[in-house]
Parts: structure tokens; sequence; C-alpha cells
């Protein structure tokens, strides 16, 4: 064939395919035009057929680059890019230090301002905090030395790499990683990490065939050595006086086995546990699993309604000081979840500046601080907002969306939808692909080493060695006509 037969050749090859092309698209034209113009959901795409769909494609696409292009420092929420930035930089143990003067703005009402002080302590690379004992009544006490750890997130909501590489990077650093209420995995302990079994209202991992607690599973539990302490979950802060969901498309076949329900299926636990009726059933169920187990047990919630927490420590004081909870964990309303009502996340329950200080007097007020350890969690993913739960009262704080975000997490906000595209909440292989967790768990060490070197940084800063001698002395925080003296008047009580 000579080369100019060839070239028409080609030629009329590729005007055929272009024509084909050409055609195809006018066909889909032609049948989005029809669906859309004879469809009643959605009244854009039915008034302006094809021009429609764009709406909905580019809020689609707002979720992902909105945090890129559009949002400022400062602005975004739940975490804008300033705090993600810090912990980014902090996982990947590169320079943390900025330039030309702070984003934030100070003068804001409610912005906090820490006190330094004209004699810093002589600061070292590690944080001196002295280790402190929960637990100091159980047969099995823990102590440890760690402010920052590692808070509930099951199997299920995050992948099997997710939670192997939160394993192994909490070993590292030498903090708890608790279970979340979906059971005890393998993944959990595949680093040989401290682990916290989280009891849910479902009893996932230790519940009978009709969904109470078998105190037989918890006593083989027990036997683990790396399990430490053992909390039971009232509620949590993005849903408080809901129990956890866990969308069916997300509930696999090994999941469905470690939790003991049907594959495929919605997990939803109970908004409660059947269990408490009176605070003294609280009571009794912290009893009898720190009796079976041998360890130290506490609760978890959010705060709302008050009364009962107070009835609670008083009945405490009829019982006997070692009847008391080793310790609390409160939620703040700003906390996470994988999947949440909007109404429940956006209006139910107290923040953790105003749950923090009220549980903290309650128990001075009842004499029981020294007794039992207060846990925070609530957006505390930074340094300095540790420093502040720590100012107000907090023995250790846990974060989970800190030690996503050393994972990789982008807050895509997916987590709900089994497409998380950094694999850290989806148990789709493919997307899975991109998360190593031996790179991962290194990320999540340092993120937790240099939380703790960054929060002693803060502590030497305001004169102290220890980050627990932190109080409302060291604060100051910002108000409409000023600065308040030791955060406010209402947090006196709270100094040591």
């Amino acid at each position: 064939m000579a080369n100019s037969e060839w070239l028409l050749w080609l030629l009329e090859l590729f005007s055929s395919l272009f024509l084909i092309v050409i055609g195809t698209v006018a066909l889909m034209l032609v049948y989005m035009y029809l669906v859309d113009r004879f469809q009643t959901k959605q009244a854009v795409r039915h008034n302006y057929p094809i021009i429609g769909r764009f709406r909905y494609f580019f809020e689609k696409q707002g979720e992902f680059f909105r945090q890129y292009f559009f949002a400022m420092d400062r602005e975004e929420l739940p975490f804008n890019r300033a705090e993600r930035s810090w912990v980014y930089r902090a996982a990947k143990n590169v320079d943390r230090t900025i330039a030309f003067g702070s984003t934030r703005s100070l003068e804001a009402n409610g912005s906090i301002i820490f006190l330094n002080t004209a004699f810093p302590a002589i600061s070292g690379e590690s944080v001196a905090a002295t280790p402190m004992t929960i637990g100091e009544h159980c047969r099995h006490p823990y102590v440890t030395d760690k402010i920052c750890h590692i808070s509930a997130m099951s199997f299920g909501a995050l992948s099997r790499p997710a939670i192997t590489a939160l394993s192994h990077g909490a070993a590292m650093a030498g903090c708890w990683l608790n279970t979340g209420e979906g059971g005890l995995s393998p993944y959990h302990l595949k680093g040989g990490c401290d682990i916290v079994f989280q009891i849910g209202t479902a009893k996932y991992g230790v519940r009978n065939d009709k969904g109470q607690l078998d105190y037989s599973k918890l006593r083989q539990l027990a036997e683990k050595p790396q399990i430490r302490m053992f909390e039971i979950k009232m509620s949590q802060g993005a849903k408080p006086g809901k129990g956890g969901i866990l969308p069916g498309i997300k509930v696999t076949e090994e999941i469905a086995t470690i939790r003991g329900i049907p594959v495929g299926q919605d997990s939803i636990s109970p908004n409660g546990h059947v269990e408490f009726q009176s605070v003294g059933d609280i009571l009794d169920m912290i009893d009898n699993v720190r009796s079976a187990t041998g360890k130290p047990t506490g609760l978890k919630f959010v705060l709302g309604e008050q009364q009962w927490l107070a009835d609670l420590l008083a009945e405490v004081n009829q019982r006997g000081i070692a009847a008391a909870p080793d310790f609390i964990t409160i939620d703040g309303a700003e906390g996470g979840t994988g999947a949440a009502p909007q109404p429940l996340m956006d209006y139910v329950g107290l923040p953790l500046k105003e749950s923090l200080p009220i549980v903290v007097a309650l128990l001075r007020q009842h004499g029981l601080k020294n007794r039992v350890r207060v846990i925070a969690s609530g957006k505390l993913i930074t340094p300095s907002r540790v420093a502040w739960a720590l100012a107000l009262g907090a023995d250790f704080i846990a974060s989970a969306r800190g030690n996503m975000f050393a994972l990789g997490c982008i807050q895509a906000l997916q987590c709900n939808k089994d497409t998380c595209p950094t694999g850290i909440t989806t148990h789709n292989k493919k997307l899975q692909q991109g998360l190593d967790p031996r790179d991962k768990s290194v990320r999540v060490a340092n993120y937790n080493r240099i939380l703790h070197h960054d929060l002693g940084m803060l502590a030497h800063t305001c004169g102290i060695n220890d980050p627990r001698e932190l109080s409302p002395r060291h604060i100051r925080i910002v108000t409409e006509s000023g600065f308040s003296q030791a955060l406010d008047d209402s947090y006196r009580h709270l100094e040591r």
C-alpha cells in the first residue's frame, strides 16, 4: 500500500471514530435531557436539563476542594488548615516553625493566651510528666507517664490497615489505644500496644446470645496482658443519646464475626445500656466488670443534664471510695464519629470547655478528684489544646481525629460512605492500597511523641516542668472587654 493510500485510510478511520464519538456524546446529551426533563425529584435538573447537573457535581466536589482553594487558614470546620498542617508536619517529623506572624486572631473573643514567665523551666527533649496510677484499688492497676493517648476507634469504622498502623504507632509512642465499641480485633493487638477495651451499649465482643454482658468473655479478655483497662461507654460527643452507627456497607464478614451481627446489615447500637435504670446500676456494673477482670474500669459520656452525675458521686461516698469509677472519660459535643444524625452532632451535649470544668468541680466537691482520673476528649489535637485541658483539670487526653490526620486523613468527610480516599475509613481493598501500616505507624508515633514534646515546651514557658502542673492561673482568656485573669472567675475553683 502506498504512503498516500495509508494516510487516506488513517484519515478515514479517525473521521469515522470522531463521528462515532460525536454521535455517542449527542445521544448521551439527548438521553440526559429527556431524563432530566421528565424527572421531578430535583427541580433544578427539571427546569435546566443537563446544565442543572453541574450544580450537584460542583456541590459534591466542593467537599474536597474548599479546603484548598476557598477556606482561610483559621476558618474551616471541624478542623482548620492551620491545625491539620501542624499535625501533618509533626507526623512527618519535619519543620513545624512558621514565619512572619500568627494567622490566629489574638484579639478574638474566647481566644486562649498562655502566660509565660520571666524564669522558664529548663527545657529538655522529653516531657517530665510524673507517672500516674489509674485504678489503685484494682488487682492490676495501670501506671503510665504518658499524657496523650489514642481515643476510641473501632474496627469497622476504621479499616484493617488503619487499625494496624495505630496499634504499631501506639506501641512505639508508649501510649494506649482504645478499641472503640466494635470489639477487639486482631489488628488492635498486632502492634503490642496497651489496649483500653470499650464496652458499648451493644456490648460487641462481650455479649451473650441475648445481647447482655457475658462476664466469662470479659474474664477471657482480661487474661490478655495488653488489655489494661475497661471503659463502659454511656454516650459520645457526636451523638449523645444515640448508639453507635456502622452502615451495612461497612459490615464485612470479618467485622460481623467480631461483633456477632449479620453481614451487610446496619450495625446500630441501643441508645443506652438496658441495665441502667439508676446511678446505683451504673456503679454495680463498674464493680462487676472490675471484679471479673481485676483491671481499672471507668465511664465515658458526654455531659448534658448534670444531676445524675452528682447523684452518682454521692452514691459513691455512701458505698465507699473503692466503689468509684477508676476514671471518667469526658467527650465534648465537638467530638467526631464515623456516622451520626446531624441534629445530634450539631445541637446536643455540652462542649468540653463547659463540661470539663463541671465534672472536675463535682469530683472536688465530693472529695474524689484524686481517686477518679479524668480523661478529656474532643478536638484536642494540638499541644495548646492539650495544655488547656490539663489546666482545666484533666489528667489525660485522648484523641481520635488527631491520629487519623497522622494516618493521612484529609478531612474529606466520607467516613460514613465507605469511599474514604485515603483508605482509613473504608473496606474497599483498592482504596486501602495506599495506606501502608509500616509507614503510617511511624507517623502516628511521631505525632504522639512531638505532641508530648511541644506540650512540654508550653509548660516550660509557663515556668513548670510537669505539664500536669498547669492550672487556670497560667492562662488568660480574651473577652469582649479585654483579658480576664485565670480563664474566667467561674474556673477559680479548679486551682490545684
